[in-house]
């Protein structure tokens, strides 16, 4: 899943799909450890979408805009401290 889609969909649906991925990449690191799969692009892929969905997630909880705006913020107050 593309971050931009990631970052669209609402608080409840963030927290779905990040269940649904986590169960995802719990099945398929039990596949692996029977030698069923050889799936280790796709472990690393879900593992990244989990990272973004928790990023997304947090960013809103603190209620900034993202790293941009936390950027932006840690500049201003280097500005104010001057």
């Amino acid at each position: 899943m593309e971050l931009a889609k990631i970052r669209s969909l609402s608080d409840e649906e963030l927290e779905h799909q990040e269940k649904t991925t986590a169960e995802q990449l719990f099945r398929l690191r039990f596949q692996v450890s029977l030698g069923q799969n050889d799936g280790v692009k796709k472990l690393r892929q879900l593992r990244k979408e989990i990272a973004q969905i928790k990023t997304v997630a947090r960013e809103r909880e603190l209620g900034n805009g993202g790293a941009a705006a936390g950027a932006e913020a840690a500049t201003e107050n280097k500005k104010g401290a001057r």
